[in-house]
């Protein structure tokens, strides 16, 4: 009888001592961690091929002339090219060249979060255009056009070598997009 008590006393004082540790707060393993990516400020510096146009492009990224003005501008740290196209505006085909422009945009919409349009104005350089945040895990994060509406009409668009991930590549694509938008506000149309 004395070792039943015995075994019931230890179990009770068990039970107890697991109670009391297991008051605490609950443990929880830490969250995964992302890398912190951080890029140098860029400086930029003039492109001025034999192409109807020139612009501003950061010094730390490559250009490859594709032939008929058409350009990839490579980011070999961040996996990543931005590529851009130029259309001759003739006759009637802007409003075939503005679609085009769009539909490539809105393909993406299948992944995307949201798509998000900025139109751009500089009517002292005669550059019209738009640019567009892809959010999401989109192929493409930005595309932006820009046309003087009557003989010039350019696309870009940026892409990363890797899955699209968009937590992942964030940092990338944000540095990217500055340099878009500094294409868009330093182009001009010889």
């Amino acid at each position: 009888m004395k070792s039943i008590k015995k075994v019931i006393a230890a179990g009770m004082l068990s039970a107890i001592a697991v109670l009391a540790i297991s008051c605490k707060e609950d443990t929880v393993p830490k969250p995964q961690a992302y890398l912190r990516l951080e890029y140098p400020m860029g400086k930029y510096i003039p492109y001025d091929g034999d192409c109807p146009y020139t612009f501003g492009y950061n010094s730390l990224a490559r250009i490859k002339d594709k032939g008929n003005c058409n350009l990839t501008i490579e980011y070999p740290k961040m996996k990543a090219t931005l590529y851009l196209t130029y259309k001759t505006v003739e006759g009637n085909n802007l409003e075939a060249l503005l679609r085009d422009a769009q539909k490539l945009t809105y393909e993406h919409v299948i992944k995307a979060d949201a798509i998000q349009e900025q139109p751009y104005l500089n009517p002292e350089k005669k550059v019209y255009g738009m640019f567009y945040q892809v959010g999401g895990d989109a192929a493409t994060n930005a595309q932006f056009y820009v046309t003087d509406s009557t003989r010039h009409f350019l696309t870009g668009s940026m892409y990363f070598y890797a899955k699209p991930n968009f937590d992942s590549i964030m940092p990338a694509a944000s540095y990217i997009k500055d340099d878009m938008r500094n294409i868009m506000e330093t182009l001009k149309w010889k």
